[in-house]
C-alpha cells in the first residue's frame, strides 16, 4: 500500500515538473549516458521517484550546453568523471515524458572519484557487467545497450 502511494506521488510530482517545463521552455531536452569503466562494466542508477535501473542523466538547464549538463549529471548521480570526450550516439524523442521531450544519448568512459552514497534522489547505483544487469533494469536501458552493441538499429523513440 505504501509503495503504491509513493509511486502515485512520484508520478504526480513528475507530471507537475513536466507541465512546468512545458510552460517555461516549450521543448525539453535531456542527456543520458552509457558510462563504462575500465573493466567494461556499465554504471546504472536506481532513483527514488521512478522504478527500475537506468543510465544516469538529466535535463538541460537554460544557458547550459549538452556536454555541461552531461558532466554535471554524471557527477551528481554517480561521482563519475568522464575520461576523454563523450560520444553522441543518437537523439531520441521521449514520448514517455511528454510530446516535446528529446534525449541526447552518449557513450563514454568514466571513472568514479568516490563512492556515491544513497540519498533522496538516488537509492542505489553501481557498475554492472553487461551480461549480469540487476533485476529491474528498464526495457529502455536494455534497448539502448543492444543498440550500442550493434544488435539492433537505433530507434527514434526512447
Amino acid at each position: 500500500m505504501i509503495g503504491t502511494i509513493r509511486l502515485w506521488q512520484s508520478r504526480f510530482l513528475m507530471r507537475i515538473v513536466h507541465v512546468y517545463f512545458a510552460i517555461a521552455r516549450g521543448m525539453t531536452m535531456g542527456v543520458r549516458a552509457a558510462c563504462f569503466d575500465s573493466a567494461g562494466r556499465i554504471f546504472l542508477v536506481r532513483h527514488s521517484y521512478v522504478p527500475g535501473w537506468h543510465m544516469p542523466g538529466g535535463g538541460l538547464e537554460r544557458n547550459e550546453t549538452a556536454e555541461e549538463a552531461l558532466i554535471k549529471e554524471l557527477r551528481e548521480e554517480g561521482n563519475l568523471r568522464i575520461l576523454g570526450r563523450p560520444q553522441l550516439f543518437h537523439i531520441y524523442f521521449n514520448t514517455a515524458a511528454s510530446r516535446r521531450d528529446h534525449v541526447l544519448f552518449y557513450k563514454t568512459q568514466v571513472e568514479q572519484t568516490a563512492p556515491r552514497p544513497a540519498d533522496r534522489e538516488i537509492v542505489e547505483c553501481g557498475f554492472f557487467a553487461i551480461d549480469d544487469l540487476p533485476p529491474g533494469t528498464t526495457d529502455a536501458t536494455r534497448r539502448r545497450l543492444a543498440e550500442l552493441a550493434g544488435e539492433e538499429d537505433p530507434a527514434h523513440v526512447w
